[in-house]
């Protein structure tokens, strides 16, 4: 496989499962050096290991990105470690606890959006200068095809992926000539954990899933990562302020 990011480094938060993970070594096939940025150890190294399997290195640091202090020590030791940021997948996410919009709470309420939302703003508030001062840099948020259209029982989450769009609009057209570009993907049911905590692996529901995509079945972490690999190439040089589903068909249906 090409290495296209050789001498580059990407953050990835969320890195140590799911579409993050996959993310993390998809960028390492490529040449970059990783920083795992996540609030979930994970002792088995699972990802680090892998990231080493294919050639690349990478360090990890425990986060948590809705604490302001935690994005900032995640910055420093990544220029600490390797001296540059190139790129990033802003991906920690989390799903909140399902309940109508008059039934949710204002604790799960401020709890998704201080992950989903703020955290991601605080992440590219603190990446962006860098970016900005170099003159080049890409920035990848993971948003969903909930920020794209509703889903009915889960008001934070949803309204939390509307705003991470709006987000990367705006920031997009700051940043337009100033050689940064900042995009979403917006990931339709992939196979990762936290469809496994929404379904409970039942296979009923898992099939009520499937159904819902028009490829007629789950999407896998990694397509999602080759979609955030291709917004952060030169392939896709002119591609800014753009909130891409990676969805199977489900926005199109």
């Amino acid at each position: 496989m090409e290495k296209i990011f050789e001498n580059k480094v990407a953050i990835v938060t969320g890195g140590s499962f799911g579409i993050g993970q996959a993310t993390a070594i998809a960028f390492a096939r490529r040449g970059a050096k990783v920083v795992i940025a996540d609030w979930i150890e994970d002792k088995e190294r699972t990802t680090l290991n892998q990231i080493e399997a294919v050639g690349g290195k990478g360090l990890f640091i425990k986060c948590d990105v809705s604490k302001p202090g935690d994005i900032t020590a995640v910055i420093d030791e990544t220029f600490s470690a390797y001296g540059r940021l190139d790129f990033a997948f802003n991906n920690a996410g989390i799903e909140g606890i399902s309940a109508p919009t008059h039934e949710c709470t204002q604790d799960n309420w401020e709890k998704t959006i201080a992950v989903n939302l703020t955290g991601i703003w605080l992440c590219m508030k603190h990446e962006l200068p860098h970016m900005i001062r170099e003159g080049k840099g890409a920035i990848v948020n993971c948003a969903s095809v909930a920020g794209l259209i509703g889903f009915a029982g889960l008001p934070a989450y949803v309204a939390s992926k509307h705003g991470v769009i709006g987000l990367i609009k705006t920031a997009a057209l700051e940043t337009a000539k100033l050689g940064v570009r900042i995009n979403a993907v917006c990931p339709g049911v992939i196979r990762t954990a936290m469809i496994d905590r929404i379904t409970g692996k039942d296979k009923v529901a898992e099939q009520q899933f499937v159904n819902m995509e028009p490829v007629g079945r789950f999407g896998e972490p990694a397509e999602v990562a080759e979609a955030v690999i291709w917004l952060c190439s030169d392939a896709a040089s002119f591609v800014t302020g753009h909130a891409m589903p990676v969805d199977g068909g489900w926005i199109a249906s």
